[in-house]
């Protein structure tokens, strides 16, 4: 969280986020072409933004494309802002909810658990519903089959896909049809990758939410930076998240 603080700190910085947050997924050359400085200042500008955990990279050919990652700031709006705030605040300041390309959406977290146990909340459907709005899959985890996910108290199911990699306690990837109002059923199959990768006495945890329609409902992919605080909370303390957020699925 330090880093995070001290990351934010530089007005340059901030400006680099809020670019990402006009338009997410921009190579080195896009975003130096904006501000009026070297290169090399971008560079290091971004590579702290790295190290703080605000942006997250991906190769796509000879390209290296740069992504706000929320959810470190979700973290510092959990613990120092939301006790202090109006319960509207939460969804006013989610930094996801006016991005213009959601083509694809990646979100990392550090969470001190171990890989099984991470595993473990992810896929057991009593623990995923503690902080995944009450929402839990039924599936019995075999590359192929299929799930559904539904919550107490809903008519009908809130979603369904395919598991179309499961390995165990590393990778879990599954397409995604959302069901929960016309709205986003109109958006179609999305899909969605869990990737664990140990880090000494913690895990290393990347979310993909991809293969998105240009322009689609921010609904699919709105929650996650919520979920995965909440996952963290649970795992390391035991507790409920208990921030104020919009139930995505009413």
């Amino acid at each position: 969280m330090d880093e995070v603080f001290r990351a934010l700190a530089d007005p340059t910085r901030r400006s680099l986020l809020d670019e990402l947050f006009r338009e997410d997924g921009q190579t080195l050359s896009e975003l130096e072409g904006r501000f009026e400085m070297s290169r090399f200042g971008v560079m290091k500008h971004l590579k702290l933004l790295e190290e703080a955990g605000l942006v997250v990279t991906r190769r796509r050919g000879r390209e290296k494309l740069h992504y706000l990652n929320p959810v470190p700031i979700r973290l510092v709006h959990d613990r120092w802002v939301s006790k202090y705030a109006e319960p509207w605040a939460a969804s006013l300041s989610d930094l996801k909810t006016r991005l213009e390309r959601p083509m694809e959406k990646v979100f990392e977290i550090y969470i001190k658990t171990t890989p099984e146990r991470l595993w473990q909340a992810i896929t057991d459907p009593e623990i995923r519903s503690k902080y995944n709005f009450g929402a839990r899959q039924t599936t019995d985890w075999a590359p192929g089959s299929s799930y559904v996910m539904g919550a107490p108290g809903a008519p009908t199911p809130l979603g369904e896909g395919i598991n179309l990699e499961v390995d165990p306690p590393r990778r879990l990837v599954q397409s995604m049809v959302a069901l929960w109002g016309d709205d986003v059923k109109a958006e179609g199959t999305s899909r969605v990758t869990w990737q664990i990768e140990p880090v000494g006495d913690s895990c290393h945890l990347t979310v993909t939410h991809d293969q998105l329609r240009e322009g689609a409902n921010e609904q699919l992919y709105g929650g996650w930076p919520m979920i995965l605080s909440g996952l963290k909370t649970w795992l390391e303390t035991g507790e409920l998240l208990t921030t104020p957020g919009s139930l995505m699925y009413t």
